[in-house]
């Protein structure tokens, strides 16, 4: 696998990064989504392979490439898991040119000082050494902010460089993720405050660092120009947050240096029993619209 050609394609190709790493605690809600229902399955196991067989028929299906997909973000069973006998990473890359990510977060702890930031993560370095062995490009970790707590929401951001500084030294790239909550009673505010956070952490990057920044589509439109400009950040990349679809695109199509890396907003419309040329043309309408949002600003 071409580390540098990824970086190319992270940095400088039109689409958006998909979003595929339901952990344990989202699972049941997007099994239930696609059409399977708890009783289908009775055990952790059961329920990750009905989740990574979902996932495969993503992976897998035409509208799924590098054409538009320039990356896709796996949840660690995922990673190690293989799509027709390869192992995830080289399936992804290899053959359909889309740069393979993996969360490496252990979830939230709880909320405190109106954020939440990451439960520890111990086994990080293994995880980090499995991931580069395996050719993953980069990582993604998640915390949460829910008010616009300048002490919190500082807490956060230097939480996330500091794994984020973990992650480089293995010579991954990693995804920082700060989410601002949709409903939060504040979110402009708190934003504001995250922005500010973020740069000045980012200013303090040596020049040759590299990282990236997913962030909820903000409530003024390009907030976060400046620090994707910042030769240091990779890109910056949107989550759906729970916004529709539409709504998520319109709003994304407001922010000329941002580029979308959606979840929900992705495979909501799937379902388990579609036909596959339906699923597939599901999946292709879906990927369109986020690529077009992503790429085609107003």
């Amino acid at each position: 696998m071409s580390t540098a050609t990824m970086a190319t394609q992270a940095a400088e190709k039109g689409g958006f990064i998909a979003a595929l790493d339901q952990s344990g605690g989202s699972t049941p809600g997007a099994l239930k989504l696609y059409g399977i229902p708890e009783s289908a399955y009775s055990s952790e196991d059961e329920m990750f392979a009905l989740m990574h067989e979902m996932r495969v028929r993503i992976m897998t299906a035409k509208p799924f490439s590098g054409d538009k997909v320039i990356g896709a973000i796996l949840f660690e069973k995922t990673m190690d898991g293989t799509v027709n006998g390869t192992p995830t990473p080289t399936y992804l890359w290899e053959t359909k040119g889309v740069i393979p990510f993996v969360k490496i977060d252990k979830g939230l702890e709880a909320e405190a000082d109106g954020v939440q930031m990451m439960k520890p993560m111990p086994g990080l370095d293994e995880l980090l050494a499995r991931a580069a062995k395996l050719g993953v490009y980069g990582t993604k970790e998640r915390s949460v902010i829910r008010l616009a707590s300048e002490s919190g929401i500082k807490a956060i951001v230097a939480q996330q460089f500091e794994i984020g500084a973990q992650v480089a030294k293995h010579g991954l790239v990693p995804i920082l993720e700060p989410e601002v909550l949709i409903k939060s009673p504040d979110k402009k505010a708190a934003e504001q405050i995250l922005h500010d956070a973020v740069k000045a952490e980012l200013e303090k990057l040596p020049a040759e660092a590299r990282i990236m920044l997913k962030v909820t589509i903000p409530e003024v439109p390009d907030l976060y120009d400046d620090i994707a400009a910042d030769p240091r950040m990779v890109r910056v990349v949107a989550l759906s947050g729970g916004y529709p679809l539409d709504e998520a695109c319109a709003r994304l199509k407001q922010n000329h240096r941002m580029i979308a890396s959606f979840s929900r907003a992705l495979i909501s419309d799937l379902k388990k029993d579609m036909p596959d040329a339906e699923y597939e043309a599901t999946l292709g309408k879906v990927i369109d619209e986020i690529y077009d949002a992503s790429v085609n600003k107003v």
